[in-house]
């Protein structure tokens, strides 16, 4: 898989993007306790990954180690983002770039025209990387999050399969894969 990577950066190339399996559900349980107060339960994730008809999940990986991981639901007209997190460790590094590409780009083989998503009000660095790809703040969902109690913006990207579009999720990959600052 290349090289060792060390913690201050992240090579070209090491990124690996992969579906999410059984065998990866020990990391991603450890990074979502970690980012979450209320984190999902191993059940739930199970649960997700019982449906591959309407679900997509994928994990980051660096050298073979989990790192970030992310999921979309396919609904009748949308693709929802469900979840998607990043070891603290790595923040900051990409990874999530990454792994929005990804989903993106699975939204698009599957001839979704729109994706959307919630967001904590308060988590800015997030709603920054969800614009980057196009997202846009269309409401609100209060009271949707407990622990702390917050409330959500709902945003969402549309016209996804355009060229415009495929450009632009391509061109942020490349620039994640290279390492350029986000």
């Amino acid at each position: 898989m290349g090289q060792p990577v060390s913690q201050g950066s992240v090579r070209a190339g090491t990124v690996e993007i992969v579906p999410l399996r059984r065998k990866h559900l020990r990391a991603v349980m450890a990074i979502e306790e970690q980012v979450y107060t209320h984190p999902w339960t191993h059940s739930l994730f199970l649960s997700e990954l019982a449906l591959p008809a309407s679900r997509v999940y994928v994990v980051a990986r660096i050298d073979r180690v989990v790192v970030g991981y992310a999921g979309l639901m396919f609904a009748p007209d949308e693709a929802h983002v469900t979840t998607i997190a990043v070891d603290p460790e790595w923040q900051r590094r990409h990874v999530g770039t990454r792994l929005m590409a990804a989903l993106t780009r699975e939204a698009i083989e599957r001839n979704y025209t729109a994706m959307t998503l919630e967001v904590r009000v308060s988590a800015r660095g997030a709603q920054a990387l969800y614009r980057r790809f196009g997202f846009v703040p269309e409401g609100a969902r209060k009271g949707y999050y407990v622990g702390p109690a917050e409330d959500a913006v709902v945003m969402w990207a549309r016209d996804i399969d355009t060229p415009d579009h495929a450009r632009l999720v391509e061109a942020l990959d490349r620039q994640a894969a290279d390492g350029a600052h986000e």
